[in-house]
């Protein structure tokens, strides 16, 4: 059965906190249509403050998303990982895997804060969508609305 995955990452810093910029930021879009991908790729876009949160989209392998896919019983099992808790604002505990039947799929949100060891930089931020598709779905998939939302989002201050 064939996978549809897309890797959504928006970063930032306090210049993007509030006001304008931040507007600008809040109004980046969740989904993107698909390229033609290859068998186990992985549609990625990536926006970044510094470039005027301009759309770079690249193709990578599925593996790339860092997030488990395992198919199963006419099923497919769904989960990021998250991994070591630096960047990680307060979250409760982590929501279990989604199973998605052919035909449907999650939108998956999680966001992340970092700062240099030392204080020496300022704060920045990530945001992370992971939309991933299950069967043989159109390429403007990930513009509507998903199946399942996760919205794993904790407070950044």
């Amino acid at each position: 059965m064939t996978i549809a995955a897309q890797w959504v990452r928006a970063s930032w810093t306090k210049r993007s906190r509030g006001g304008p910029a931040a507007a600008v930021r809040n109004a980046l879009p969740a989904g993107f249509a698909l390229p033609e991908l290859p068998e186990r790729g992985a549609h990625v876009v990536r926006m970044r403050e510094e470039a005027g949160f301009a759309p770079v989209e690249t193709v990578e392998g599925v593996g790339a998303l860092n997030v488990s896919l395992r198919q199963a019983g006419g099923l497919l099992r769904v989960l990021p990982r998250v991994g070591a808790l630096h960047g990680l604002p307060p979250r409760k505990r982590r929501p279990p895997a989604v199973k998605l039947a052919p035909g449907e799929w999650v939108r998956w949100r999680l966001n992340y804060r970092f700062s240099s060891s030392a204080g020496m930089q300022d704060w920045s931020y990530w945001l992370d969508t992971f939309n991933v598709g299950y069967g043989d779905l159109p390429a403007d998939v990930f513009l509507g609305e998903p199946t399942c939302l996760v919205d794993e989002q904790g407070p950044v201050r």
